[in-house]
């Protein structure tokens, strides 16, 4: 009956053993960060509300809206020196990526070069794709 009690020992140790490990691997699993919506809806709201009729406010709040999506994307854990690489990190979430990616191009066009200029239609298209990817984030 010794023996059987040692068997019996063993499966208890491997089964305590066996339930630690899963423990811990649930405590350490990354999960997504949430972030918080109140800030970032507000932050939005500024940014809509900063629109007039003249283009050097479009162009603020192309630049002003791809930096909020930049701080979703770092608040969020997606891994990447720059943004684009956030962004290529964020691929899976973000459900229209080639429009967020055309309002990230157009933004680092209206940063580096001179003379791009803005209209209310691509304005709109641009804010309202980095919106949308806000929204994929769970800012918005």
């Amino acid at each position: 009956m010794l023996g059987g009690n040692s068997l019996l020992l063993f499966l208890l140790g491997v089964l305590v053993v066996g339930v630690l490990l899963f423990v811990v691997v649930l405590l350490t699993r990354r999960s997504p960060k949430t972030l918080n919506q109140e800030k970032y809806q507000g932050d939005w709201l500024t940014i809509e509300q900063s629109i007039t009729n003249e283009p050097g406010t479009w162009q603020l709040a192309v630049l002003n809206a791809d930096k909020l999506l930049d701080r979703a994307l770092k608040e969020r854990g997606f891994k990447g020196a720059t943004m684009g690489e956030r962004m290529t990190s964020a691929g899976r979430v973000l459900t229209k990526r080639d429009a967020v990616w055309a309002a990230h191009k157009l933004r680092n066009r209206l940063a580096h070069e001179e003379n791009v200029r803005l209209n209310p239609k691509l304005t709109k298209q641009a804010l309202a794709s980095i919106k949308y990817a806000l929204k994929d984030l769970g800012a918005l």
